[in-house]
């Protein structure tokens, strides 16, 4: 994701997300228009995100997954391919993944490359199950997100 432009204090939807493209790279069609007209507040869901993740502790590790979005190895290399992809030079580091606001943007990146549409439910759903995630496997997860944010 490349550095996060601040707009009134949100580091969300299509300020995250044209941080993440290069000044000379058009987004791909829809993709900024989907996030600003949409009525997700990614903050919120990415917040919530990281309550049922990690309690909001930056420093949390379990395994292989270690950051308050507990980010894996794997993430971090999909990440990097996706950004490889787009000729853009930035890359993460596992020790990304302790950062709050890294795990927000390697978060939109992979919602930007997997989840077009910016549909939230398909948001949490994969960031739980991956992307060919089953909606009984990943029910639970989903109402404790749903439930974070109310």
């Amino acid at each position: 994701m490349f550095s996060i432009i601040q707009i009134e204090g949100s580091t969300s939807g299509p300020a995250l997300l044209s941080s993440v493209l290069p000044e000379d790279i058009e987004p791909e069609e829809g993709m900024t228009e989907d996030v600003s007209s949409s009525d997700v507040d990614w903050d919120a869901v990415m917040d919530a995100i990281i309550q049922v993740e990690s309690r909001g502790n930056a420093r949390a590790v379990n395994g292989n997954q270690v950051g308050a979005m507990q980010i894996t190895p794997v993430c971090v290399k999909e990440c990097n391919f996706i950004l490889q992809s787009r000729n853009q030079k930035k890359r993460y580091t596992l020790n990304d993944r302790y950062s709050v606001e890294k795990s927000k943007e390697m978060f939109m990146l992979i919602q930007s490359h997997h989840n077009p549409e910016y549909d939230m439910e398909v948001a949490i759903r994969s960031w739980n199950g991956g992307p060919h995630y089953s909606k009984r496997g990943t029910q639970r997860y989903y109402e404790r997100v749903m439930s974070e944010m109310k």
